[in-house]
């Protein structure tokens, strides 16, 4: 009766260390990615021939920038060139065919396209997305997990594939050095680090 105990407690124990989401596709970056700007960000605005009108603004909390001529431009969700683009136009009214460029100085990105790791990670945060980010550099730049974390059975939840969750493996990651479990993160992807139970 005790072996018949034991393996069911040994089932039980193992059932509970994995995760019931499929796992975490390996490639995950997007080749048509484009930076887009976000609250926090810095845009240095260059416009041609014009030095008193170049400058570097901060985007606001509520997505707009001001520039001398230029009061509150949506800047949110745009990449660098629509909103040259837009500058220009704006412009237009004052200078006679306005050149401008815009280069992002400081990057936070939009919320929608943070990452966010919550949960039994060192320091739980938010980052801002890179290109080809994978879980090594988010569980780096978070300080790695607790010693409650129950690694192995951590989650990625994909905002961008409709709150659709996987499972990663943290433990097998970074205590074993299993490059095997090193995944691509997405734009909105949220990290869930659960406790373990024992």
């Amino acid at each position: 009766m005790r072996r018949v105990w034991l393996a069911v407690l040994a089932a039980a124990m193992a059932a509970g260390c994995a995760s019931s989401y499929p796992p975490a596709p390996a490639s995950a970056a997007d080749s048509e990615y484009n930076y887009v700007i976000g609250p926090g960000d810095s845009v240095n605005i260059v416009v041609w021939r014009n030095p008193e009108l170049s400058m570097t603004v901060p985007v606001r909390p509520d997505g707009k920038i001001t520039t001398p001529l230029v009061e509150d431009l949506p800047a949110l969700g745009k990449d660098a060139t629509t909103l040259a683009r837009d500058i220009e136009q704006a412009l237009g009214k004052y200078i006679r065919e306005p050149v401008v460029t815009v280069i992002v100085t400081s990057f936070v990105g939009p919320y929608s396209e943070q990452i966010r790791v919550v949960g039994e990670a060192a320091k739980p945060q938010i980052l801002s997305y890179v290109q080809k980010m994978t879980l090594l550099d988010v569980m780096i730049a978070v300080g790695g997990t607790t010693e409650f974390a129950a690694g192995n059975r951590a989650s990625i939840l994909r905002t961008s594939e409709g709150n659709k969750q996987y499972s990663v493996r943290i433990d097998d990651l970074l205590k074993d050095g299993d490059v095997s479990a090193n995944v691509e993160v997405r734009p909105g992807d949220v990290l869930i680090i659960p406790q373990s139970w024992f």
